[in-house]
């Protein structure tokens, strides 16, 4: 699994012009999912992500959680994080995992951040035509490959 986190002031999902998913101060995620991916990938990537210390402390040092800062997460699922640009100039997306695949892992993932952050969060829509709104707060952008642990 690939995920490009987004600390954010705000940010939203519409799908079909109407808003799906709205988030305050917090994390925008995105997440590629391959079919090497297993629940031991979730269960990692979950706990790192609420974990991550990218928020500020009182002295403006980036020393809290999102879940120490009492923030919030949107969750939106993206193929083309596993997008391959070795050849031509088209992207190819063999590994990026298949819909039968990729939404059940994808539902696993939103209930293990759930239970790791201790409330419901946002999410997008499995395949839908989403458009993603943000305020990047920072800016801190992160990205973080389960595959790539050591």
């Amino acid at each position: 699994m690939i995920v490009v986190i987004q600390r954010v002031s705000e940010s939203s999902v519409k799908i079909d012009g109407q808003v799906k998913s709205t988030i305050g101060e917090g994390l925008m995620i995105l997440l590629g999912i391959e079919d090497a991916d297993i629940q031991e990938d979730i269960d990692w990537l979950s706990k790192k992500i609420v974990n991550l210390r990218i928020f500020p402390d009182e002295n403006g040092v980036m020393n809290r959680s999102v879940l120490e800062a009492g923030g919030e997460i949107l969750l939106i699922s993206q193929f083309t994080l596993h997008a391959s640009t070795k050849k031509g100039n088209r992207p190819s997306y063999i590994k990026a995992a298949k819909p039968d695949f990729a939404i059940p892992m994808y539902e696993k993932m939103i209930q293990a951040l759930e239970t790791e952050l201790g409330k419901s969060i946002g999410t997008g829509e499995f395949g839908a035509d989403m458009k993603v709104s943000l305020v990047n707060d920072g800016p801190v952008t992160i990205m973080i490959d389960s595959k790539n642990r050591v």
